[in-house]
């Protein structure tokens, strides 16, 4: 891996050369909902110098799903964030150009506007940056956003587009910035648990997703010690006892702190059960091995959080808590028309 010092060469230039943002035009109706954040949800947090526009978003959209950004055309970024599956990914790891295989599962990016840094170690602070990343990967795109740049501007339309959307040529601070703004309407929080903790709904869930909901909920299980607020995460750092020993080195790849070795940041729970396989390396194949993982205890390792230790549960106790993350599952934002190519 070799995005560390490929990024810092590039963070100047994507970084320095911008402009004064563009003030956004009226929503046509059908966008408007792209910009508003779920009830209980923090306003989506579009930086000043990248504040949502519909050209932006549309920019951002074709960018998404073109292949050309990989070097040999052969996956895109909807390669391996497939909108069906929560913009996430159903293979173990997702394979790059060339079919190479890298270390880690494709995670979802729903609601990854709100996420205080990028990546499984948390080594990149912005989306803006993060796009970077999967371009120079080996083992994904294998290319150069400045050869992105030069592949995409024979193309008048994607020039056009530019124009209209920055105000400037097409260059790697307008592909950086146009993704980044499409990525940020990924927002999702219309779940049967959200009309039942915002509405009242109590026929939203099942008697077995209440009864799994209490559990989730509870001080015996612990869940929301990691899993908590309104994306069921706390975006911290923890090593969950997967392992004894860790071929990734996690969060250490970042700082070199050997106290960061095999440490990882906790995901958002929002759609879980369409994003299988599950953990950093797509290692647990169905939502109820990872229960039956936490009810274990897990495997000792000198960083394994204190919050995991045998639970205790029953085989129909493990069952209502999978039926209730089932429950976390928004349909209307994988059925988005909006999100689809």
């Amino acid at each position: 891996m070799r995005y560390l010092f490929t990024i810092s060469i590039f963070i100047l230039f994507v970084c320095s050369c911008e402009k004064a943002p563009i003030e956004a035009p009226m929503l046509p109706a059908q966008y408007e909902g792209l910009t508003r954040a779920p009830e209980g949800f923090d306003p989506i947090p579009f930086p000043d110098d990248n504040s949502y526009s519909t050209e932006r978003w549309k920019l951002g959209k074709r960018l998404f799903f073109d292949p050309n950004l990989s070097r040999d055309r052969s996956i895109s970024c909807a390669s391996c964030h497939k909108p069906s599956l929560a913009f996430a990914d159903d293979q173990a790891v997702s394979p790059g150009v060339e079919g190479r295989r890298g270390t880690r599962n494709s995670p979802s990016l729903a609601n990854v506007a709100y996420q205080p840094y990028l990546l499984r170690e948390g080594g990149v602070p912005d989306l803006e940056r993060q796009v970077l990343v999967p371009v120079q990967e080996h083992a994904e795109f294998d290319f150069n956003i400045l050869a992105i740049v030069e592949r995409l501007e024979t193309d008048s339309s994607y020039v056009n587009a530019s124009e209209r959307a920055y105000a400037r040529p097409l260059d790697a601070y307008v592909i950086t910035r146009a993704l980044s703004v499409f990525q940020r309407s990924l927002i999702s929080g219309d779940s049967p648990y959200d009309r039942y903790r915002n509405q009242g709904l109590a026929s939203a869930l099942s008697p077995q997703q209440m009864a799994g909901m209490s559990l989730f909920f509870s001080e015996r299980t612990g869940c929301t010690n990691c899993h908590s607020g309104f994306d069921l995460t706390d975006y911290s750092f923890q090593n969950n006892g997967l392992y004894s020993e860790y071929p990734d080195p996690g969060r250490m790849r970042v700082t070199n702190d050997p106290n960061d070795k095999a440490m990882f940041k906790v995901p958002s729970l929002r759609n879980v059960a369409v994003t299988a396989p599950y953990m950093h390396d797509g290692s647990i194949k169905t939502l109820r091995g990872v229960v039956e993982h936490y009810n274990s205890g897990g495997h000792d390792h000198p960083h394994k959080s204190q919050h995991i230790r045998p639970l205790g549960l029953d085989e129909d106790e493990i069952s209502s808590i999978v039926a209730f993350l089932v429950a976390l599952t928004d349909e209307g934002f994988l059925t988005n028309e909006l999100y689809r190519e």
